[in-house]
């Protein structure tokens, strides 16, 4: 277990990095990673650049107010659709309708007075007083949520108002969670305290002290349960572990002896948390930056693997399918980046009659490192191919690649050294991304020798030039 200032500071000097510096050592991490190098707080570090990689992106809520009203639900906030339903979990994207509720159609006099207030104690440096203010109004907040729900629930045409009002997918879910929050955020706050800040694995060595804090009665007892359990995986380096207290409570891996337990929850909470993961490899794929693959990849992999080592699914389990189909989403998902990348090398190394060449053209510099991304990309699949159902494809994909690679270098070299004044520089930038292409595939050797090859056959061309 880390100590919650290490952590901290931790946080806090990666905020201070540069964009550029932060995306490098998020690529260093995972080449580390990949290569199976155990560097300590890598996981850490990982998940922290990634979250900040999302909060940088997202726009920030405005007001004092309403950052102070939301602050107890940080822990429970996720960056997800307002669609997905995540137990004990809060879209983030939710907060903004619900603010803009709160203030135009809860209590919205209240609400621009007490936005005032909270501004004038900015103003004047006394942010006590502001946070003061603040917790006086989600008292009373929370007492008018709690008539709106109760009205919703007695009549079907207020509960329809209030639905539109917000406006949200599932409002009157989204206004129970945050309500469970905003109500019992003393108690949630106090059990954040006892609970260690960071812990690096879950096992033997703490999962009683940690199983004890949650079921401690001033943790919040039943009411609170899938809270307590969300916050304890927001503090597991690796979320997945989670479902370590459910086999402890059950004393089993079996997964029908888990789902007679309280603890069963854990399994769901997991299970949402890979589709969330999932979800978000999807738009990075989409993004074309590629910079958060690798991690993402590596966590859906490492979860859904370790779900399937903690416990024992039977094929006819809900959980079985739910994660059977999770691994066939990031299958489908990856299948199509992943078969055209042999024709993708073919169409730019293959060798072409000086016709087909433009005088003094070159292979486009984009397509080429989008290429050479692709090739990396691949590979960071192959390594997590077996959890994720890629195996076959990844074999079949890379072994094509090879087989192409080798031949085909040295027919460029060839054309290279028999090449003209205008098409030299189109068959020099092939084999110069050959080269680049081949450091992917094959390694630095390969790829040296092949960078000797090519200045070779340059010089033999410059020379019967000169001749």
């Amino acid at each position: 277990m880390a100590d919650g200032t290490l952590v901290e500071r931790l946080r806090q000097y990666l905020r201070g990095l540069s964009p550029e510096a932060r995306a490098l050592l998020m690529t260093e991490l995972e080449r580390g990673l990949l290569r199976g190098e155990d560097v300590a707080g890598a996981e850490l570090v990982l998940q922290e650049l990634r979250r900040d990689a999302r909060e940088t992106a997202r726009p920030k809520r405005p007001g004092n107010l309403a950052r102070l009203f939301f602050q107890p639900l940080e822990p429970f906030l996720v960056d997800d659709t307002a669609t997905h339903s995540h137990p004990g979990r809060i879209a983030r994207v939710v907060l903004e309708p619900m603010w803009e509720w709160i203030c135009r159609d809860l209590m919205p006099g209240e609400a621009k007075a007490v936005t005032e207030q909270v501004a004038r104690a900015f103003e004047d440096g006394d942010a006590q007083r502001a946070e003061e203010l603040a917790r006086a109004f989600q008292d009373r907040v929370a007492t008018r949520m709690e008539e709106a729900l109760a009205a919703a629930s007695a009549d079907e045409k207020a509960r329809r108002r209030i639905s539109g009002q917000i406006g949200t997918p599932r409002a009157l879910d989204d206004v129970r969670a945050i309500l469970t929050v905003i109500k019992s955020r003393h108690t949630l706050a106090r059990f954040g305290a006892q609970l260690p800040s960071h812990i690096k694995t879950l096992d033997d060595s703490n999962i009683d002290a940690v199983k004890a804090i949650i079921e401690a009665p001033t943790s919040g007892g039943p009411v609170l349960f899938v809270p307590v359990l969300v916050m304890t995986m927001g503090r597991l380096a690796a979320p997945w572990q989670l479902v370590r207290l459910a086999t402890r409570a059950a004393g089993t891996d079996n997964a029908t002896r888990i789902a007679e337990t309280p603890y069963a929850v854990t399994v769901d909470i997991v299970l949402a948390e890979i589709q969330r993961l999932i979800s978000e490899l999807k738009a990075e794929l989409r993004s074309g930056q590629g910079l958060a693959v690798g991690a993402l990849l590596k966590s859906i992999h490492d979860s859904a693997r370790g779900l399937r080592a903690e416990i024992n699914f039977s094929h006819e389990s809900p959980w079985a399918r739910a994660l059977a189909a999770l691994r066939t989403q990031v299958s489908d998902l990856l299948k199509g980046e992943i078969e055209t990348l042999p024709a993708r090398v073919r169409r730019l190394l293959r060798p072409r009659p000086i016709k087909e060449i433009a005088p003094n053209s070159t292979l486009d510099e984009t397509d080429v490192s989008d290429t050479e991304a692709q090739i990396a990309f691949v590979n960071t699949c192959r390594a997590y191919a077996g959890e994720l159902a890629l195996s076959e494809l990844t074999t079949r994909t890379w072994t094509d690649l090879e087989h192409y690679l080798d031949p085909a270098t040295a027919a460029l070299v060839e054309n290279l050294r028999v090449s003209g004044e205008s098409d030299r520089p189109f068959r020099q930038s092939q084999l110069d991304a050959a080269v680049r292409f081949c450091r992917k595939v094959f390694g630095e050797d390969y790829a040296a020798l092949l960078l000797k090859a090519r200045n070779v056959a340059a010089a033999a061309e410059r020379k019967a030039a000169k001749g």
